[in-house]
């Protein structure tokens, strides 16, 4: 995969949203059997109020200028949320995209965000940059994932959880984790498709597990902003961890992700008696 790949997305990506509606769901007769699932590009252009051939040349990438009005017309009829929206304008406009595009930044971390890591005593907490590296982490964010006993190339969250065969035991809802890495892996992909180091994940991880293949074949793209993931520890046992995330302005290709369990939880319970695990092991060592 290169830099290139874009070039023929906006096909791939509006086909795959076309399929999701069907024809009642909008007003139209379905017109007895169809070749395929969901709505043609014929009914997609009238919807949105575009000539057929105007919308064909969008799904064959040749609209470069296509208008946001227009796009926001198809992301209407498509039912598309905002990360979708915001995809679709990427993948229609390589050109744009490249003149715009800032390139990712340097795997660096700010000596102040290391200290606000550090100061989260009590909740887990790393850095991700735009290809899911882990970029930098706190004792107990440690002391959870094991950061530090991976070699740096083996801190990737899409490496853990495809490429890792202790990746399906660390996360008991495997396939739901899986799903969530590849949809926001996309959204970066789409944003950063310039950058050889990303594009060469996305192919590493498509030669190496057809999981992730048929995953990236679905076309979704999500933003995990926040939610639940549960994790299950060698030495704490289950643990049941929100989680929020933290984009920072002067760095907005880098995420803090801080799990946020409720005070008082058993996971919460278990956490503290990690840090005291780890706090013991590291001042008495191996």
């Amino acid at each position: 995969m290169d830099g290139d790949w874009l070039e023929g997305e906006v096909g791939d990506f509006l086909r795959s949203r076309r399929a999701r509606i069907q024809p009642e769901e909008v007003g139209l007769a379905s017109h007895g059997r169809r070749r395929v699932p969901g709505l043609r590009r014929e009914e997609v252009a009238q919807l949105a109020g575009v000539s057929v051939d105007y919308y064909i040349r969008l799904e064959q990438g040749r609209g470069p200028s296509v208008s946001d009005a227009v796009l926001d017309a198809v992301a209407r009829v498509l039912r598309l949320d905002e990360t979708e929206q915001a995809y679709l304008r990427t993948v229609a406009r390589p050109r744009r995209r490249r003149r715009e595009q800032q390139p990712a930044s340097a795997a660096r971390v700010r000596p102040g965000v290391r200290l606000l890591l550090d100061s989260m005593e009590r909740s887990p907490a790393f850095v991700l940059g735009p290809r899911m590296d882990v970029l930098a982490w706190n004792a107990l964010g440690d002391a959870v994932n094991g950061f530090s006993r991976l070699a740096p190339a083996e801190r990737n969250v899409p490496r853990v959880v495809f490429l890792d065969p202790a990746g399906r035991d660390l996360y008991p809802e495997w396939h739901a984790v899986a799903a969530q890495t590849v949809a926001h892996l996309r959204v970066n992909a789409g944003r950063y498709a310039d950058d050889p180091e990303l594009c060469a994940l996305v192919g590493e991880l498509s030669v190496k597990s057809e999981d992730f293949r048929r995953m990236w074949a679905d076309h979704e793209v999500r933003e995990c902003a926040y939610g639940v993931k549960k994790i299950r520890h060698p030495v704490a046992g289950l643990l049941t961890l929100p989680y929020e995330t933290l984009t920072m302005p002067t760095a907005p290709d880098q995420t803090i992700v801080a799990y946020t369990p409720e005070p008082g939880s058993e996971t919460a319970e278990r956490l503290a008696l990690l840090g005291s695990w780890r706090a013991t092991t590291a001042a008495t060592g191996p």
